[in-house]
């Protein structure tokens, strides 16, 4: 038998050779490392979502889930106080939503905005689907430019992190429904830090179809490894989004975890307050260091220092025992991202950067 003829050409899309894959921050295995990395809430789930996955795992596991993730939709339509659960779309973590959108809304060539810096999975997106992202950057105050709601008419969906990543900075929601009145395309709210910010724009979906607001339970709830997210928007902008997403997109765990997480009230607001308070404590002590500290409305702080060295200073805290954030950006410098973690690990992360500054 002659051997088979070489490969003379990419079996891929030409959009997917040319993309380059979307990092996520660093995931050490076996626990020798304190993540302050990657925004995970640093407290165990409520316990009534471990009580749910005990029970999800001793029930029939050989028959499929709902393919529409129902019980979590009528439990989450209940508490944020929507009018039902079609408003409600689930996804294999907020991820998953973005992705859905961005393949239901963006075609070949046509465009997808979003401002700069924020998360970079946005462009990825974008580029799997052959498709142009236009990147607007942020005003010296996180505020955006006019330009950020131009019309275009090869745009076809605005994205827009709300607080933002890496700044943890928020626009108000008047000033977000103003955006989406001006745009002629879908304005997408990615709300994934909402749960520790003093305002949301859950409201403004009812207002304005153009108006999807996408939220994940990987970081108020303490879920990260168990992924799952939802979108709320219109009930047809639901419809039509389900067409493309996975049969069964959310397994029976998931489910039932996910919907304990959410009847969950009172553990999320006595997990915020506690995480609020470390943040005011990390947001001073980093200030006190000389570091610049941006007002945050999220579960960590972005900061950069004067006198630089924001690359030694991860490495240095890495070496130490503890995974922080160190991103760069073309337009904007580098800087440190440093999530909320529990007191202690706060403190012993911001004593290596004072060790870190005083050695030098």
């Amino acid at each position: 038998m002659s051997p088979s003829s070489p490969v003379t050409r990419s079996p891929f899309r030409a959009a997917l050779a040319r993309m380059k894959a979307y990092t996520p921050g660093e995931q050490p295995l076996g626990g020798e490392l304190i993540k302050l990395n990657t925004n995970e809430n640093p407290f165990p789930p409520p316990p009534a979502v471990v009580e749910a996955i005990v029970r999800a795992a001793s029930g029939p596991l050989n028959r499929y889930p709902s393919p529409t993730a129902q019980p979590f939709r009528d439990a989450a339509a209940e508490v944020l106080g929507l009018p039902g659960p079609e408003w409600i779309l689930a996804g294999n973590g907020s991820d998953e939503i973005l992705t859905l959108l961005v393949r239901g809304m963006v075609g070949e060539g046509e465009k997808l905005r979003l401002p700069d810096p924020s998360y970079i999975l946005y462009r990825t997106l974008a580029d799997i689907q052959g498709a142009v992202w236009e990147q607007v950057p942020f005003l010296p105050d996180w505020s955006l430019p006019p330009e950020f709601t131009d019309n275009d008419p090869a745009l076809r969906l605005v994205l827009l992190p709300n607080p933002n990543s890496p700044s943890g900075t928020m626009l108000p929601a008047a000033e977000v429904a103003a955006m989406a009145d001006r745009l002629e395309c879908p304005l997408v709210v990615d709300e994934a830090y909402v749960d520790f910010a003093d305002g949301s724009c859950l409201e403004l979906v009812r207002s304005n179809e153009r108006v999807l607001v996408t939220r994940t339970l990987s970081k108020s709830y303490a879920l990260a490894g168990l992924r799952f997210g939802f979108l709320v928007a219109q009930p047809h902008i639901i419809a039509e989004l389900a067409k493309i997403k996975d049969s069964y997109n959310c397994d029976a765990i998931s489910i039932a975890a996910a919907t304990a997480a959410i009847r969950s009230v009172e553990w999320l607001a006595e997990t915020r307050t506690t995480l609020l308070a470390t943040r005011t404590r990390m947001a001073r002590r980093l200030a006190e260091l000389g570091f610049d500290v941006t007002p945050s409305q999220a579960n960590f702080i972005w900061c950069r220092h004067p006198r630089g060295g924001h690359r030694s200073m991860y490495e240095h805290c890495k070496a130490g025992g503890y995974l922080i954030r160190f991103m760069e950006y073309p337009r904007y410098g580098d800087g440190l991202r440093i999530s909320v973690g529990t007191d202690a690990q706060v403190d012993a992360c911001i004593d290596l950067l004072e060790q870190w500054l005083t050695r030098r």
